[in-house]
């Protein structure tokens, strides 16, 4: 490997197998950049990931966003807190038009089915490097079957699935470092894009939309 690359990358995933296949594929001289984009380091769940993306403030983030112990909205929205100029690009196996929406939504760079090869992977990783945007055709054919509705922001999907699993407002906030007043407010906001009134009304329009995370423990 060549240590004038100019790119370097964190992979994410709680597969050993897929990290190892990503870092073959990343390192290989030519096969994406003429002398291959090192790997500084790989994470296995979500916390690890928002770690080590704050450690080393990687130019590209390839990331899984179901993994244990943080959910894929959490990572993005921390990711682009301590490393706003790291390049995010998710490898997912959902298609849930809500959370593909969700993702498109929250500002990723790249997306990208694990059913489909890698070869489109491969194909538009330097693009996306150097400022361009991506998303796979056949998530694009998903998003045409979107219902409409506001957007709900990283923060407001977040205290969704916190809800749904049960917890209060005062740990909500502890989960989070913000106030009991803040999560009330991201609470209110949620809940009045999605035109419901109760979390029975939540739940049914998660799980109708796709709007539920699937590492959250409900």
């Amino acid at each position: 490997m060549a240590s004038n690359a100019r790119y370097n990358a964190v992979i994410a995933d709680d597969h050993a197998i897929v990290r190892a296949g990503l870092r073959e594929a990343l390192e290989r001289p030519g096969l994406i950049e003429e002398d291959g984009i090192p790997v500084l380091a790989e994470a296995e769940d979500g916390l690890e990931a928002i770690s080590l993306v704050r450690q080393h403030k990687p130019a590209l983030l390839l990331l899984d966003v179901q993994m244990p112990r943080a959910g894929g909205a959490e990572v993005i929205e921390e990711v682009r807190r301590w490393s706003p100029d790291t390049r995010i690009v998710v490898l997912t196996g959902i298609s849930a038009p809500g959370l593909v929406g969700g993702l498109v939504d929250s500002g990723i760079d790249g997306l990208f089915s694990k059913g489909d090869s890698n070869d489109e992977l491969y194909a538009r990783l330097p693009g996306i490097l150097r400022g361009q945007r991506h998303i796979a055709a056949s998530f694009v054919e998903i998003l045409r079957d979107r219902p409409e509705q506001e957007v709900l922001t990283g923060r407001e999907r977040q205290i969704l699935n916190m809800i749904l699993a049960g917890r209060s407002n005062k740990e909500m906030a502890d989960s989070l470092g913000i106030s009991p007043k803040t999560v009330d407010k991201h609470r209110t906001s949620m809940m009045r894009k999605l035109d419901v009134h109760s979390v029975p009304q939540l739940m049914a329009v998660a799980l109708r939309d796709g709007l539920i995370d699937p590492t959250a423990e409900l």
